[in-house]
């Protein structure tokens, strides 16, 4: 399952690193609340650091500026007993680790990619701050649609940029939000960078569409007066046409 996926990322043996990570490291170096030591606890089966690519790995140049350090980066699987949680436990693994990292998780026959942009705190330069944060959909590597194939070719790092590991990790990212992007739209297919910034703003729109719908109909359920109901039933048809427009233009 996830063997396929790597496979077809191809990437160089001499960064294998098949590294476990203990609990106990999130535990020490998270600042984790109740639900995230509940989901350590109850929703991650193992957690390996599969392979880490560097300067002396992979031939490509760290990159650094005033906010952002990108040396190297981190693949690393994390085997999920439920996936309620993942994005969460994407977010403090995230926070835990100093340097970008791609999370590939798994779960039964599925897999999801989730990766986030990281800067420097500059009021404490030795955390991070977690940006622009993606997971993929969940999607069988041994039987991929057409999207999740062209998706898993894209992934290949002949394909990523070898400008520097910003570069590298970036071209990762629009991938993830054109993987994103297709499950709405119906095709895959990597934009240019002003196209992604339009990708993401979009998507971005389109979560807190359907969250509004979710909050409308949870309130529609409740509600007793006949025009009240109306009411709610024309801001939801009016939001799923705003969310059905966007994914048109996706």
């Amino acid at each position: 399952m996830t063997q396929t996926f790597y496979d077809y990322m191809a990437i160089p043996g001499k960064c294998v690193l098949n590294k476990p990570l203990f609990k106990k490291l999130f535990q020490e170096h998270a600042d984790l609340d109740i639900t995230d030591k509940k989901a350590l606890k109850d929703d991650i089966d193992k957690i390996r650091w599969v392979y880490t690519l560097k300067p002396s790995t992979l031939n490509i140049e760290p990159y650094r500026d005033d906010v952002r350090e990108y040396d190297e980066i981190a693949i690393i699987q994390i085997d999920l007993t439920s996936i309620a949680r993942a994005q969460r436990i994407a977010s403090f693994v995230n926070k835990a680790i100093p340097y970008p990292v791609m999370l590939v998780f798994s779960f039964a026959d599925t897999i999801a990619i989730s990766v986030a942009d990281k800067r420097i705190n500059q009021a404490d330069k030795s955390k991070w701050v977690i940006e622009d944060s993606w997971i993929t959909e969940w999607f069988n590597p041994d039987a991929p649609n057409e999207a999740q194939q062209k998706f898993m070719q894209d992934m290949a790092v002949k394909n990523l940029s070898f400008v520097n590991f910003y570069a590298f990790y970036t071209d990762i990212k629009n991938r993830v939000i054109a993987l994103n992007s297709s499950s709405r739209s119906g095709q895959y297919f990597v934009v240019s960078a002003d196209g992604v910034i339009d990708r993401r703003e979009k998507l971005i729109k389109i979560a807190e569409l359907e969250r509004k719908v979710t909050e409308l109909r949870s309130m529609l359920k409740k509600e007793t007066q006949f025009n009240k109901k109306l009411d709610l039933n024309v801001l939801i048809k009016e939001a799923s046409i705003k969310i059905n427009d966007l994914e048109r233009l996706l």
